[in-house]
């Protein structure tokens, strides 16, 4: 069976993400549609470049990823669709070309932009929702097998727009890197991968604050800031039972410094 994801930041109070998902049905019958979040925070980005990330990894071949974040609907901005290599096995995204498809760019095979309007709802689409009229019925196409090589002209990968995201750097020290997500929780996630920090003794430094780590959130006491190593696999910052983004005042992009604590070796 067919199956297309939705990530959007419409939220469910109001009629957007139903209206996608019934242009879905009626293009394809029997496609069978998950909600990955419509909770993206307004218009953000980078958020919906990190859900994106560390989403996708765990659907199976085939899968049609459509994303709407989307603060250029009605502008210049291109529409997109990839076809990527996960794992050695092929999922689709749609999405505007705004950078929430950045995190992929290392495993793009093809990539064309939405420049036929067969695939679309109607030719003459809204100038406010695309999802509805471009979007949804391009995933439900790819969905029921047409090619991606039909949905419009094909574009380089490396004429896709890309996001202002800062890799983590290695030092002598440790590492710096930057907030690059905050989860409903407040916890920040950081730049820094894990894997890159398991077995060594650190702590965090975030403006004049020390944050020690902790292998999980209730190893730490009630209250108690901490780090540790998320379930995605990046340095996170966390506070036991409460936000460290509220506690810290974090937001997207801020600095942060991870430092060998001394004994390590």
């Amino acid at each position: 069976m067919s199956l297309i994801t939705l990530m959007t930041d419409f939220g469910t109070c109001d009629g957007y993400v139903g209206v996608m998902k019934g242009v879905i049905a009626q293009l394809g019958a029997g496609v069978r549609v998950v909600d990955v979040t419509h909770d993206i925070p307004p218009q953000d980005v980078m958020a919906a470049r990190f859900v994106v990330m560390n989403s996708y990894p765990y659907f199976p071949a085939r899968t049609v990823h459509c994303v709407v974040v989307d603060p250029g609907v009605g502008t210049d901005r291109r529409g997109i669709a990839l076809e990527a290599a996960v794992d050695g096995q092929r999922q689709f995204f749609v999405a505007p070309d705004n950078g929430v498809l950045d995190s992929l760019r290392g495993q793009v095979k093809r990539s064309v932009a939405l420049t036929n309007p067969e695939y679309w709802r109607v030719r003459r689409p809204s100038r406010t929702f695309h999802g509805r009229d471009i979007f949804a019925p391009v995933a439900a196409h790819l969905a029921t097998g047409v090619d991606l090589s039909r949905l419009g002209e094909v574009v380089t990968v490396d004429s896709l727009v890309r996001l202002p995201m800062e890799d983590a750097i290695a030092t002598p020290q440790g590492f710096q890197g930057v907030i690059q997500y905050i989860d409903r929780f407040g916890n920040a996630i950081t730049t820094i991968p894990g894997r890159c920090v398991t077995g060594r003794p650190w702590q965090l430094l975030v403006g004049e604050r020390s944050v020690l780590p902790y292998s999980s959130y209730g190893d730490a006491q009630l209250g108690e800031l901490l780090g540790l190593i998320g379930s995605h696999g990046w340095v996170e910052i966390a506070v036991n039972q409460g936000s460290a983004a509220e506690r810290l005042r974090l937001r997207n992009g801020d600095r942060v410094t991870l430092v060998w604590r001394r004994g390590s070796c």
